[in-house]
């Protein structure tokens, strides 16, 4: 699973081994420092909390329907727009303090 996050353009490519077991704390302060290193405060999203909602939403998207993606986009988490795009790819975009836009997008690996 890859989560490729992105800042007026710029982006940050993580790897997700074992999307079961994935490290979300780590996970949530790589995608801080990223927006530390831009300049962009992300300290009052829950990045973690969206972060699990999301991986959970497309791991085992291969086994049918992600049912869980398309209720998380349905009720939608925090300041988040959620979208699900077909072939198990979730995205999460919210507009920052600072006017820029933050995107987070999850692509599962079949």
């Amino acid at each position: 699973m890859e989560i490729d996050v992105s800042i007026d353009g710029k982006s940050l490519s993580i790897d997700i081994d074992n999307p079961y077991k994935a490290d979300l704390p780590q996970v949530a302060n790589d995608i801080a420092a990223f927006g530390s290193g831009m300049g962009a405060e992300l300290s009052d999203l829950d990045i973690k909390g969206l972060l699990g909602r999301m991986i959970k939403g497309v791991a085992g998207c291969e086994h049918g329907c992600p049912a869980d993606a398309k209720s998380l986009v349905y009720h939608g988490y925090g300041r988040f727009k959620l979208k699900y795009v077909d072939g198990g790819i979730l995205s999460a975009s919210c507009e920052l303090q600072d006017k820029r836009s933050l995107a987070l997008k999850i692509f599962p690996e079949f």
